[in-house]
């Protein structure tokens, strides 16, 4: 995909198969395939808001996602998270779309933050839409990428493959990946700059009790407060208790594998 001219606005990189495209605000909005639509449920306002935007299939035509990959959105704030492909292009429900804020109409700041959704936020809509998980709802989005799952880019995020099937750390790796990857790093590997790595120097379940380390997920003021606190709270309906405990498994299970990452992607060395 070729570079596109210079911009005067934000502009969103997306980059597949080695190319690279600068999509400029105003030459998106100005596209024929750009809708109004309100979304139901909204992760970063918490209340039904109208956007512009651009079904997210559309604006990845034409780029290769193998069946195994992700699609990686990188924040302005470090904050990442990855799309998988069949959700990306899921119909039946549910349906992401990039809302576009326009610069003739900015949205207000978030609830409790300095700062808006804009220019880029990927929004879901649908019958099933409540269900997508609230790290992917990302919002300040600077780049879209074609990347491998995160398991098979950074190795150092698995378990020890002599886990009994169904060892709960085998579950808890796969929720890590979806709620904690956003902001953290494990063993240096991941695209994250948000929080610290979870595992190097030390893991948290080497200096938190079980009972500290569930308060700090669930309410982190509950447990520290600083005025650069970014860290969310995890209430049960996007994180359950069960699922909170499959976490900690992980992080228990990861603190006795600690190693640095070697494979291509890691952003920490």
């Amino acid at each position: 995909m070729p570079t596109s001219a210079l911009a005067t606005g934000p502009t969103l990189t997306v980059s597949a198969d080695g190319g690279v495209h600068v999509f400029d605000r105003d030459a998106l909005l100005a596209r024929t395939d750009v809708v109004e639509i309100t979304t139901s449920r909204d992760v970063a306002y918490r209340t039904p808001r109208t956007y512009r935007a651009v079904a997210l299939a559309k604006l990845l035509e034409g780029v290769a996602i193998p069946p195994d990959a992700v699609v990686e959105a990188v924040a302005q704030d470090g904050f990442v998270t990855q799309l998988p492909r069949d959700l990306v292009y899921a119909n039946d429900g549910i349906v992401a779309y990039m809302a576009i804020e326009a610069a003739d109409r900015p949205w207000p700041l978030i609830p409790g933050k300095d700062k808006s959704a804009g220019a880029f936020y990927v929004v879901w809509l649908g019958d099933q839409a409540s269900s997508v998980p609230t790290m992917m709802w990302p919002y300040q989005i600077v780049s879209l990428s074609v990347q491998d799952a995160p398991a098979k880019r950074w190795p150092s995020l698995a378990v020890d493959p002599m886990l009994p099937a169904l060892h709960p750390a085998r579950d808890g790796q796969t929720l890590f990946v979806n709620k904690c990857f956003t902001c953290h790093t494990m063993n240096q590997a991941g695209s994250a700059s948000a929080g610290p790595d979870l595992n190097l120097p030390m893991n948290p379940t080497e200096y938190f009790t079980d009972a500290g380390l569930r308060a700090l997920i669930r309410d982190p003021r509950s447990v520290r407060i600083w005025p650069d606190q970014r860290m969310p709270s995890f209430a049960e309906e996007d994180l359950s208790d069960e699922e909170l405990g499959l976490i900690l498994a992980y992080l228990n299970h990861m603190a006795n594998r600690k190693s640095r990452a070697t494979e291509g992607g890691s952003s920490k060395r």
